[in-house]
């Protein structure tokens, strides 16, 4: 772990001067009235990239497969196998939301984002979660894969501020959406945690479903997000309040291009983002029948990135892996 952050302090100490993003838009009437034009998005979805117009409200279903009015929750809770900087000692909030507009072909959780595995909620019951997770002494609220479900999130969000939630809201995401919702989550996310998966249009049509548009979309998504919430904040204790945090995971035989998003970072995001590159690769769902996806990421394939990484100047790595340190 090349971020030195200490963690010795209580879950308190994470919130005492601050206040989230939402709450200000909360107290206007803003944050209903943008999670109002969300739900409305829903009639002709066009929430994610797919932008598969479906009338989710009338119960159709798009290629995420996610119903309307409803949502499905797979689990939520503390979580503390997240990076360091948002598990502290309380843990992540984490709400583990199904289905998912990108169905990759590796994906390591595809029973819940491509079988849709979970149980459906209503928003208020999201808002109860929430709630509950401020309770436990969580040190944020977590959301994955939230694209699908953004109206969803922001109809919560709402009823639980009234109600008295206060921790910041973590935005946990492919990295793969469309600007014209990231204009209307600005000022209401506190911490973006995208994934940057592929450096070029031909790994991400090949290995998410088509989605040629990914690096590209993503790209400019990863900047936007950066130009909402800034420079990272932490409080006492190196929890962070807000920010970004960039995850790549890193597939055999460089076929996601790793080196190349790593000199994407440094080019055109400050030297000291937080970039997590996971070493956690393994085949599942179908990647056992893709040759090039079809083992484990080696070390020296993992050690590759990381020194590209760190001769590029980037100073703030989650690096993985004993043999690494």
């Amino acid at each position: 772990m090349c971020a030195d952050t200490s963690l010795e302090n209580s879950p308190a100490s994470a919130g005492d001067e601050f206040e989230p993003a939402y709450l200000k838009l909360h107290e206007t009437g803003e944050l209903k009235k943008r999670a109002a034009i969300l739900w409305s998005m829903m009639e002709d979805c066009r929430l994610c990239p797919r932008e598969c117009g479906v009338d989710r409200l009338q119960g159709e279903r798009g290629f995420c497969r996610a119903p309307g009015a409803r949502l499905v929750v797979s689990s939520y809770g503390p979580h503390f196998g997240e990076e360091r900087p948002l598990v502290g000692t309380g843990g992540s909030g984490t709400i583990f939301f199904s289905h998912c507009g990108l169905r990759c072909v590796f994906c390591q959780n595809w029973e819940i984002s491509i079988a849709g595995q979970g149980i459906e909620q209503s928003v208020e019951d999201l808002a109860e979660m929430m709630l509950d997770l401020q309770a436990s002494g969580c040190h944020n609220i977590n959301v994955v894969t939230p694209t699908h479900y953004s109206a969803h999130i922001l109809n919560a969000l709402d009823h639980a501020a009234a109600r008295g939630l206060r921790l910041p809201l973590v935005y946990n995401t492919s990295g793969w959406e469309r600007p014209e919702i990231l204009a209307l989550l600005d000022g209401i996310v506190d911490i973006y945690m995208p994934d940057f998966k592929y450096c070029t249009a031909d790994m991400a049509s090949k290995y998410s479903s088509g989605a040629g548009n990914y690096p590209d979309l993503t790209a400019g998504a990863i900047l936007e997000m950066y130009r909402q919430v800034g420079a990272s904040r932490y409080a006492k204790g190196g929890i962070m309040q807000r920010g970004i945090i960039i995850r790549h995971l890193v597939l055999p035989n460089a076929v996601s291009g790793s080196e190349k998003i790593m000199e994407w970072i440094a080019m055109n995001l400050p030297k000291d983002t937080f970039v997590n590159i996971m070493a956690q690769y393994h085949p599942d769902y179908k990647a056992y029948d893709i040759p090039e996806l079809s083992r484990k990421v080696t070390a020296r394939e993992y050690k590759a990135v990381v020194e590209r990484a760190k001769h590029l100047g980037l100073v703030n790595l989650d690096i993985q892996g004993s043999w690494l340190l």
